[in-house]
């Protein structure tokens, strides 16, 4: 006579089903990742570089934040 395994826990059954999904899922996000990725690429092209970072090595002075009128009533 041969004995049938029990059925898993719940949990286990919800975590194989989130898991076969993700796996059916993974070449389409992987897709959406990657378009993602270029478009990104694209649009920072057009956006000026940040501002060097300051550190004592290099000298010079620090880069100066611009600083805008501030709200009014804010005293």
């Amino acid at each position: 006579m041969t004995t049938v395994p029990a059925s898993p826990p719940p949990l286990a059954r919800h975590r194989e089903r989130f898991e076969t999904l993700l796996r059916l899922a993974a070449p389409a996000l992987d897709l959406l990742l990657g378009a993602g990725d270029r478009l990104s690429r694209a649009v920072a092209r057009d956006q000026p570089e940040p501002m060097p970072v300051y550190t004592p090595e290099r000298g010079g002075d620090r880069p100066r934040r611009e600083v805008g009128p501030g709200a009014e009533g804010s005293d």
